[in-house]
């Protein structure tokens, strides 16, 4: 059984570059509010004091964040700029059609898309300047909101957004499957070679 400190940690992991509030933990681990402060502040203590964690807690306008420590920051970059990482995978391009259909677009709304978790994806295509914040969608939480770059034209050769081709209306389900965004940005992609 999962102790309270890994049930939070694992949230904090998962809640990627938005963060998590501590009401949120208490939500979602059934953890009283005071309860999950304490824990926060252990771990926050626990990663201060041990030198051999990459990992940083952070918390700013009550949004509680997992990070890297400034002494890791190049290796990072390495990893970012290496020539492997500057080819897309399918789960980078996928998440990227789903920003590029759906913009402005939330990270839960591209997980539901999607059907998986996409905190990394979103870090490396912004770390890339395909994506970028857009604001934050007026809802509880305010999520952040995110748009493709004029660097994501760029990188795939197109003009303008309009280029890309129109998703197909269903008058039963109005909704596009990530397998309906992906198939239409490849096509969009193929027509531009």
């Amino acid at each position: 059984m999962l102790s309270n400190q890994a049930k939070i940690e694992s949230l904090l992991f998962v809640s990627g570059n938005e963060g998590i509030t501590a009401r949120e933990l208490s939500q979602l681990t059934g953890i009283m509010k005071p309860a999950v402060l304490d824990q926060l502040a252990l771990i926050e203590k626990k990663y201060k004091q041990d030198a051999n964690t990459a990992l940083k807690l952070i918390h700013a306008e009550e949004r509680y964040r997992l990070v890297t420590k400034k002494a890791v920051t190049e290796l990072v970059k390495q990893y970012f700029e290496s020539p492997a990482m500057t080819e897309l995978s399918s789960a980078a391009l996928e998440t990227l059609a789903v920003v590029a259909y759906k913009q402005p677009v939330t990270r839960i709304q591209i997980d539901e898309i999607r059907g998986v978790q996409s905190s990394g994806m979103l870090q490396k295509l912004l770390v890339l300047d395909l994506i970028k914040e857009a604001g934050r969608m007026d809802a509880p939480g305010r999520p952040i909101m995110y748009a493709t770059t004029e660097n994501f034209l760029n990188y795939f050769g197109i003009e303008s957004l309009a280029q890309l081709p129109e998703l197909p209306q269903d008058n039963e389900k109005n909704e596009a499957t990530s397998d309906d965004l992906m198939s239409l940005f490849n096509d969009a992609l193929d027509d531009e070679e």
